[in-house]
């Protein structure tokens, strides 16, 4: 049985179309997921480690946000103080995230999540 999707994103506004494209495919290809709204339930620090795990935890980092572009002007930031900052932060996590196993794709790439929903 393969694993459960897993979909985070941040409240949908009507000028953020990323996050309303990225769930519209999982509803289209009639995929079953869990949906965790970031506005009203955020990442905890515990949660972000064990889900950056051995992964690059700058591939989590949305380098659009403002914080992350003000920030930018100092040091990289440690992946300790990374997770703490999105955690704290919730628009520093680049998104939609979409969640398999250990799979995970960031933003919306549909030629990825239509080949997730096959596999």
């Amino acid at each position: 049985m393969p694993r459960r999707i897993a979909f985070y994103q941040k409240h949908q506004k009507p000028t953020r179309t990323t996050c309303r494209k990225a769930r519209g495919l999982l509803l289209e290809e009639e995929l079953a997921f869990d949906f965790r709204d970031l506005d009203k339930q955020c990442l905890t620090g515990a949660e972000l480690d064990e889900l950056i795990g051995e992964r690059d935890y700058k591939e989590f980092l949305n380098t659009r946000n403002e914080l992350y572009r003000k920030r930018k002007k100092q040091k990289p930031p440690s992946r300790t103080e990374a997770i703490k900052l999105m955690a704290r932060e919730p628009n520093l996590i680049r998104r939609p995230l979409l969640i398999r196993g250990s799979q995970i794709i960031f933003g919306f790439d549909q030629a990825a999540y239509r080949k997730l929903s096959r596999s």
